[in-house]
């Protein structure tokens, strides 16, 4: 018989529920895992507030996943008491994007506490081939791995060059991330975000210009000035008119997926000559140069993890920090110490 453990489950928008359940059997082939860390994103808001598309309740969170490989752990990928990420991405592995070794963009893609329930428990079970190594990494910095990945994977599938002028239009996490990859190629980096609290914040803590859209005459230097342009708003309004800011033979990169239709003026959009790209996910290139970059020193993620909590506190906090986003940078649960 399977021993019981704690689960936190979102049983409808904006209820969440600590239960005690017996542990769900581990498929064969899996690895058992002891969750160490859970990061919280804002897709997890979405799915409190009931804001996420194409998700059902009740839901198990948590896709940020540091965690260490369970004693009943039987295979031989692994030792017992390695610690790994998970690589969220459940992809089919049979479509044309797997064939082509983008399971990133799988055409049927379910994403570990979005479409299948995640890792906000005491134990989790994942196929191998979607546990990394967190080998030199501590259990806070690889539950942060997988959100930097995905900033990563959008300045890389942009070819961001050193030198250039870029602007990121959005200061949430993916958008930071975007942010602090762009600059370890060497682009010189401009935020732009609605918040002033959270500009405030991002510009003292990681000395980045991030500028206030209230200030028109700054706002009105911005427009046709950069050469690489990041959305991260996961607002429609703000996808729509993000092309003015791209200079002539520049790119403008979606990080936001939103249900809406993007419009924008396609004489503006072809005498820039503009190259547009969608960036979803991220590959396992992207998170071992994530890893890389904070063995190397070049993330300090004890900036970024500004808020932390327990499997047992978890409801309360989430409550309270999905009212105060703007002050929040990184959240983390601290499941097994």
């Amino acid at each position: 018989m399977r021993s019981n453990i704690k689960k936190l489950v979102c049983k409808n928008p904006k209820d969440l529920a600590l239960i005690d359940v017996e542990a769900d059997a581990v498929p064969e082939g899996w690895v058992p895992l002891d969750i160490a860390r859970v990061g919280i994103c804002g897709t997890d808001y979405h799915i409190y507030s009931g804001n996420q598309p194409f998700l059902k309740y009740p839901r198990v969170m948590g896709h940020e996943v540091s965690a260490w490989v369970s004693d009943e752990y039987c295979g031989t990928d692994f030792k017992i008491g390695d610690l790994l990420i998970l690589n969220p991405y459940f992809a089919c592995n049979g479509c044309h994007a797997c064939k082509n070794q983008k399971p990133n963009c799988c055409e049927n893609v379910e994403v570990f506490g979005v479409h299948r329930d995640g890792a906000m428990a005491e134990k989790f079970s994942a196929p191998p081939q979607n546990l990394i190594s967190a080998d030199g990494l501590t259990p806070d910095q690889a539950a942060m791995v997988e959100f930097l990945a995905i900033g990563c994977h959008g300045v890389a599938r942009t070819s961001v060059t050193p030198g250039a002028k870029t602007l990121i239009v959005g200061s949430g996490p993916i958008g930071l991330a975007a942010a602090i990859f762009a600059r370890l190629s060497g682009s010189h980096v401009t935020m732009l975000d609605v918040s002033t609290k959270k500009s405030e914040m991002l510009g003292r803590k990681f000395d980045l210009r991030v500028v206030h859209p209230s200030d028109d005459k700054t706002m009105q230097s911005l427009q046709d000035k950069f050469d690489h342009v990041f959305d991260a708003t996961g607002n429609i309004n703000a996808m729509n008119s993000g092309l003015k800011f791209v200079s002539h033979g520049g790119t403008y990169t979606l990080l936001s997926i939103v249900q809406q239709e993007l419009q924008f003026p396609d004489p503006e959009f072809h005498k820039k000559e503009v190259t547009l790209f969608a960036s979803r996910n991220a590959n396992r290139s992207d998170f071992a140069r994530v890893i890389k970059a904070i063995k190397d020193g070049d993330i300090d993620t004890d900036v970024i993890a500004t808020h932390r909590t327990n499997l047992n506190n978890a409801a309360t906090d989430i409550h309270k920090w999905a009212a105060e986003r703007e002050a929040v940078i990184k959240a983390i649960i601290e499941i097994n110490a």
